[in-house]
């Protein structure tokens, strides 16, 4: 998973007077994707780092489009205008869908949506019926939301950041990676097309699952597209729950869960396992470079939340999960900002292995 180098680079450019370049790795979660947009303006709004490249899945991608296209409108201001802008009209679009938090939720100031009504039948229903039959006209207003909120044509042209979005190829199971000259919004929507929830989404005569069953999120093109060695993932999905689940809701919640960490599991071994070669001098280090990672996230407070609450898109969960979002990555710069560019802050034998 690393990648081979036919001749010694210059060391990437992190620190000095310039800023540190970072890439980043944003999970997908559905409406959690709100707290990825908090840590995304917090770290726009540090003039000290700068974003080379970003490998996102789902909600991760849809994030990484919206900066790109706000990067290309006006730099940092705009990418951060246009997350805004992109998450209003989400749950804009979210006030008209049949999914909702009933009374007592909304007394209880429960963010989960799985006893109310709505969302027991909707749960019930997808069990049962495929999207091909309870929506054969294939109707998708998130679509509608990202065609409405993004410029295709800047985030093509954007050469400030390169991104790189995964989708799961249906037929032969491999993913795909689509990068800015390949991104349009049913690229997008590809990478977040839950199969219970969405027809399949088909590109060059090739149908598309969410991205997060192979690559939630991708490591490997930040390592082989981008010079800098520092990755932080966002990470919105819980590795670790210390309860056993026992009801079939959270059985199915944990199963997601350990599901869409799999892939990231997976690159990170491969990480440790080139990173111990390198500092055994058992390769060389001209030709494969050790990774720095780093993590930011807010395991406590997303444990709380169940899948179902990944559906709810109330602006005030939305603006909640942001803030959140923003106050866990102000922590992670104060704790680990000088350590980019010289060590990873996760330990990746203990996380993730």
């Amino acid at each position: 998973m690393t990648q081979p180098r036919t001749k010694k680079r210059p060391p990437p450019r992190s620190g000095g007077n310039g800023p540190k370049r970072i890439c980043l790795a944003l999970q997908g979660g559905g409406s959690h994707g709100a707290f990825t947009w908090g840590v995304l303006d917090r770290l726009l709004e540090d003039e000290r780092l700068e974003i080379e490249g970003i490998s996102g899945t789902s909600a991760g991608a849809m994030n990484a489009a919206v900066v790109a296209d706000g990067l290309v409108r006006d730099g940092r201001d705009g990418a951060r205008a246009a997350l805004e802008r992109f998450w209003r009209t989400v749950a804009h679009v979210g006030r008209f869908g049949p999914v909702q938090r009933g009374p007592f939720e909304i007394a209880s100031g429960d963010w989960n949506l799985h006893t109310t009504p709505s969302y027991i039948m909707f749960d019930w229903v997808s069990r049962f019926f495929s999207p091909y039959q309870f929506n054969p006209l294939n109707i998708n207003p998130l679509l509608e939301a990202v065609r409405e909120a993004v410029d295709f044509d800047n985030v093509r042209r954007c050469d400030k950041t390169r991104l790189f979005i995964a989708a799961t190829n249906v037929r032969n199971g491999k993913i795909r990676i689509f990068e800015n000259a390949d991104l349009r919004p049913e690229a997008i929507m590809a990478s977040a097309c839950l199969p219970h929830l969405f027809q399949a989404i088909e590109i060059d005569g090739e149908p598309y699952w969410d991205g997060g069953y192979m690559g939630n999120p991708a490591i490997y093109p930040l390592i082989y597209g981008c010079e800098t060695r520092d990755v932080v993932i966002v990470q919105v999905n819980p590795m670790v729950r210390e309860e056993v689940p026992k009801t079939p809701p959270e059985i199915l919640d944990r199963l997601n869960e350990i599901s869409f960490n799999s892939s990231l599991m997976r690159e990170m071994r491969a990480i440790a396992f080139v990173s111990d070669l390198l500092e055994e001098h058992r390769l060389d280090d001209a030709r494969y470079k050790r990774m720095l990672i780093h993590r930011v996230d807010a395991a406590e407070e997303m444990n709380a939340l169940g899948a179902s609450s990944k559906m709810n898109a109330e602006w005030e969960f939305l603006s909640h999960l942001r803030d959140l979002g923003r106050a866990d990555a102000e922590a992670w710069l104060v704790r680990n900002f000088d350590d980019l560019g010289q060590r990873s802050t996760v330990d990746i034998v203990a996380d993730y292995l």
